[in-house]
């Protein structure tokens, strides 16, 4: 679709009429207006505007609601979405509901081995991590990481990156040495996939080198 080449290349006033006036050529409830909304919104949220990609979010998600059923994955893929702004927003009390909503969506339409669950996981994970909820956090990055290690193996860079965030929360709570464990595991896989000498695993060296001081 041209607006979504406009977005991506950053022609976002172009992009913003181009889907302004196919929401002005489309009937109201029709179920095309539910996407309609959530592209208009991502112009928005790729400025960094995120209170203007907010409101079409939710008018996103009030249309869906009207005209698909609302357990179908785009209904939470909107829920989702809302929740990252939130987030980006730095409101962390309001999108936990958000992915709750869209994890439960996610869970019966997909089962629980699905990598999109994983993100809802990790997504939950990172809101109660930044509230300092750190037992909650490590709960949800762990189920999130079980089911990676399920569907997609041992050395791929987004276990790593899971690793990564287990041992952050244990970071912030001060426990060094199971900080070092999933560091160290993150580190592994990273050196397999990437190289000794990619500038990522030169980050998690220092990362680890950091845990010492």
């Amino acid at each position: 679709m041209l607006g979504l080449l406009l977005t991506q290349t950053g022609e976002y006033a172009k992009a913003e009429r181009y889907f302004r006036r196919l929401i002005n050529d489309t009937l109201p409830n029709a179920p095309d207006m539910g996407p309609l909304y959530n592209k208009i919104d991502r112009v928005y949220n790729d400025q960094g505007q995120h209170s203007q990609a907010l409101a079409y979010y939710q008018q996103a998600l009030e249309i869906k609601l009207k005209i698909l059923k609302s357990n179908l994955p785009s209904v939470a893929k909107t829920y989702n979405n809302i929740g990252l702004v939130y987030s980006n927003e730095g409101e962390y009390s309001q999108p936990w509901t958000y992915y709750q909503q869209a994890l439960e969506i996610k869970l019966k339409t997909l089962g629980s081995n699905h990598p999109s669950v994983v993100t809802m996981y990790n997504n939950i994970g990172l809101v109660y991590n930044t509230q300092d909820e750190y037992s909650q956090a490590w709960t949800y990055y762990l189920q999130g990481l079980e089911i990676k290690l399920k569907i997609l193996g041992s050395n791929l860079r987004s276990v790593a990156k899971t690793y990564n965030n287990i041992g952050l929360v244990y970071s912030n709570e001060g426990e060094y040495s199971q900080v070092l464990t999933y560091y160290q595991q993150a580190l592994e896989i990273q050196s397999k996939a990437l190289g000794s000498n990619h500038r990522n695993v030169a980050k998690r060296y220092n990362t680890i080198e950091l845990v010492y001081i």
